[in-house]
């Protein structure tokens, strides 16, 4: 008897010991293939930048720090097997705020006052972007450190827009001009970096006013992507 069950224990055991290893492989493929079969990069995104603008007038001059922020979503879409390449289409906000100074000679063309002064003055836009970008990235499945380069073009509409003035002699004043500027925006940009840190560039093609000044956007910061 002891003999029979000493003998079915060296049939048995090493049966149950194979079957609970098989049971192990398979379950890591099944997590590699989840794993790898839909993921998915960067579909959040926070952005800084400085706004140094272009096609500025003679004797224009900036102060302090002229901020742009954005943030949205971007749905990303691998369009190769190894999904290192694909396009994202999104939604977002946008917040610009550019600072300069105006002369009272050019404020007041007419009743001039009679001490000079430089008046701090502040064009604020809230817009909604839609971004649509082709992106490169050599993401592995499992880490989040990678290079990427996107690059795209950019469609904001503004929604709100006020210039604010800011004087010692005259006081503050602020009035509403989205009737003064083209609604409709539109850039290009990219962005390019490794893991947390990327630089990001955006060139405005077309000018903030309608009429007159042709001051356009070109922005120069940091952007970061979340998932």
């Amino acid at each position: 008897m002891n003999k029979f069950l000493l003998l079915a224990l060296f049939v048995v055991a090493p049966l149950c010991v194979f079957s609970q290893g098989n049971e192990e492989d398979k379950a890591k493929i099944e997590t590699i293939k989840v794993t790898d079969s839909l993921f998915r990069e960067d579909q959040f995104y926070i952005s800084l930048s400085y706004n140094i603008v272009q096609n500025s007038s003679n004797g224009f001059k900036q102060f302090s720090f002229s901020p742009c922020f954005t943030g949205g979503f971007l749905r990303d879409f691998p369009i190769t097997k190894n999904r290192h390449w694909a396009i994202a289409p999104g939604v977002g906000y946008s917040y610009t705020n550019i600072k300069q100074f105006i002369s009272t000679d050019d404020l007041f063309l007419e009743n001039q006052p009679a001490i000079p002064e430089d008046i701090e003055t502040r064009i604020i836009t809230h817009s909604v972007e839609i971004p649509l970008e082709v992106r490169w990235r050599n993401a592995p499945i499992k880490s989040h450190k990678f290079w990427r380069v996107y690059t795209g073009f950019k469609a904001r509409y503004i929604f709100n827009a006020n210039v604010r003035l800011d004087s010692e002699s005259y006081g503050g004043y602020t009035d509403d001009i989205i009737d003064n500027v083209n609604r409709w925006q539109y850039g290009t940009y990219v962005s390019a970096g490794y893991n947390t840190w990327n630089l990001h560039v955006y060139y405005g093609l077309n000018p903030i006013f309608k009429e007159g000044s042709k001051l356009a956007d070109l922005n120069f910061g940091f952007i970061f992507y979340i998932l």
